[in-house]
């Protein structure tokens, strides 16, 4: 479905990522793992359209989008969840909700996404009214995904969901997304949890230095003594 082929990208001339080649497969949950400042965001962001490549191709469901732009993409089906949510803070969860759909005309087919959300996150149904900056972290990141899944996207990329939120809700946001996955939506997932982000992959990439340099199944890569030393404190 996506293949990423030796981008690259720059901020100010000063490279953050360099040469990364990766695919993802339909269907599939594919994490992007590594530490701070390796990559991973710049890597998700240049997919989406909002970081120009300075070279390479990515390449969606057969068609190059390297030079297309942020929200044609939307329309194709590239969704992204970013970091740090990014909502509409003084609108309602419903209106942050509708926003996502914005690209698509059939309104029938909204109001069964606004319903699919309101099913995976009923915490979000009954506070449908209530301003979204008023919300916990942990209901943002509800939101912010349920505004992702507006779009009716082919393929969802998420950043840094567990980013900033309580440890019960983490295992309810992780497992919302095996679950969409089980819907069968494909996704590429970038987590700070790599424990978790790994035991619910198909796939994972480790990004060091803004280069791939490993790759593996989730429980390949689980079971390297690399990954367990420098993420797992094994």
């Amino acid at each position: 479905m996506l293949s990423l082929q030796s981008i690259a990208i720059r901020y100010n001339n000063v490279p953050a990522v360099h040469d990364v080649s990766l695919e993802v497969n339909a269907g599939e949950i594919v994490a992007l793992v590594g530490g701070n400042g390796n990559g991973k965001s710049s890597t998700l962001r240049a997919i989406a359209g909002l970081s120009p490549l300075a070279a390479g191709r990515i390449v969606f469901d057969g068609e190059d989008v390297s030079a297309v732009p942020a929200h044609r993409r939307t329309r194709i089906g590239l969704s992204l969840v970013p970091e740090g949510r990014r909502l509409f803070p003084r609108l309602s969860v419903e209106k942050n909700l509708r926003l996502g759909a914005f690209t698509r005309t059939d309104p029938v087919e909204v109001e069964q996404s606004l319903d699919y959300a309101f099913e995976l996150f009923p915490i979000l149904k009954e506070r449908r009214q209530q301003i979204a900056g008023t919300l916990s972290g942990g209901q943002q990141q509800m939101l912010a995904i349920g505004r992702g899944l507006m779009g009716k996207p082919r393929l969802l990329m998420l950043d840094e969901p567990s980013w900033g939120i309580a440890p019960k809700l983490v295992t309810k946001i992780l497992d919302t997304i095996q679950q969409v996955n089980a819907n069968g939506l494909t996704i590429l997932l970038v987590e700070q949890n790599v424990k978790r982000a790994l035991e619910i992959a198909s796939r994972g990439y480790v990004l060091q230095t803004g280069r791939i340099a490993l790759a593996g199944s989730g429980e390949e890569l689980l079971g390297n003594p690399d990954i367990q030393k420098a993420y797992l404190g094994i």
